[in-house]
């Protein structure tokens, strides 16, 4: 069977910030063929090689899960046209298809967000399941659980932010064998607003330039959702290094003036690029201090984020703590900063209280 679908995205990308989107799905019987970006990159994967395939309706919308070399990858689709032809290509293959029904709030949140490495890591991530060693544990408890939030607060089936924030709870491991990722005119723009807004070259910048270091693990938390306080979703993303002076010098790059207001800026450059926008105003990006009833350190920012298509005003939240062998990031979409502001500043405290913790130093 033969078969061409184009306009998915796809999570995570298949090489470290490569390209989520436009993706264009071929499949014949020898295996599945993705097409992605701008010019289209492809990547052919033999049916022997991909496992756990998964079909899932929505009332509107499809999701394709399939497990390759490991990783459980997802593909996403807004509209239906091919689903019948999927759905029978998936069966045919021993897969399974599924309908699920959306939870949906009172915050109609249709934007995905960027979870940018501050190692500046391009190219030398691959998933790891050693799960078992003592950094890996200590990752994993910085991040946020739903034991952190109100009654009110759920955790999210389904969220554009997890587009590309990591899978939950998936271990992320640092390699120096892997090799760079194809040119990402995406990420390069985004670095490029970064690195002019704060003042740095390229070859400087350790956020998503070439003086960037790589965190030995990262994992992230699921995602958290209230209707609450104007609306609201989080998720935080860990990242464990091996020495404390690699933290101290991401540090140094992030308690520059305006790193706030820069990082939220890119981040949100490369949401609106999925939405065939560029370029948020930079003027409309501010500087945001968490205050917090801890002493430690953090930075933030939050920008306006026009979504076409949407008639709610969204705002793009983002702090950064560090300290000792970790640097954690907290994203947020929320329907009012203002309304939301005093719970992101608990929240930031929480963060801030895990990396001070017994529990998250190093042994």
């Amino acid at each position: 069977m033969n078969l061409r679908s184009e306009d998915w995205s796809v999570r995570p990308s298949f090489v470290p910030h490569g390209p989520t989107s436009p993706v264009t799905l071929l499949a014949d019987d020898e295996g599945l063929t993705q097409l992605a970006g701008i010019p289209p990159v492809a990547w052919q994967t033999p049916w022997s090689e991909i496992g756990q395939l998964e079909l899932v309706r929505f009332a509107h919308q499809m999701a394709l899960f399939a497990t390759i070399g490991g990783v459980r990858y997802c593909w996403r689709h807004r509209e239906l046209g091919d689903y019948e032809a999927l759905r029978a290509l998936v069966l045919s293959r021993g897969g399974e298809v599924t309908f699920r029904r959306r939870r949906l709030g009172t915050l109609v949140v249709a934007a995905v967000v960027l979870l940018a490495s501050l190692a500046g890591a391009i190219g030398s991530w691959v998933a790891s399941r050693h799960s078992g060693n003592n950094e890996v544990a200590l990752a994993k408890a910085a991040n946020l659980t739903l034991a952190d939030f109100p009654s009110s607060w759920y955790v999210a089936a389904s969220s554009p932010i997890s587009y590309l924030v990591p899978t939950a709870g998936e271990v992320y491991a640092s390699t120096t064998s892997t090799t760079a990722p194809k040119k990402n005119t995406v990420f390069d723009e985004a670095a490029s607003v970064f690195q002019k807004c704060l003042g740095v070259t390229n070859a400087q910048d350790r956020v998503y330039g070439l003086a960037g270091q790589q965190p030995d693990y990262q994992v992230s938390s699921k995602i958290f959702s209230t209707n609450d306080l104007g609306g609201l979703q989080v998720a935080t993303t860990s990242q464990y290094y091996r020495t404390t002076e690699m933290v101290a010098r991401d540090t140094r790059e992030m308690s520059k003036t305006n790193f706030g207001k820069c990082f939220v800026a890119s981040s949100a450059d490369i949401v609106l690029s999925v939405y065939g926008k560029k370029n948020v105003a930079i003027s409309t990006a501010e500087n945001w201090q968490p205050t917090t009833f801890l002493k430690g350190w953090s930075r933030g920012g939050v920008v306006p984020l026009d979504v076409p298509g949407l008639s709610a005003k969204l705002e793009l939240v983002q702090a950064e703590v560090t300290h000792g062998h970790f640097e954690l990031t907290l994203t947020g979409l929320v329907g009012s900063f203002a309304k939301a502001r005093g719970e992101l500043n608990q929240l930031v405290s929480t963060l801030i209280s895990r990396t001070l913790s017994d529990t998250a130093t190093a042994a």
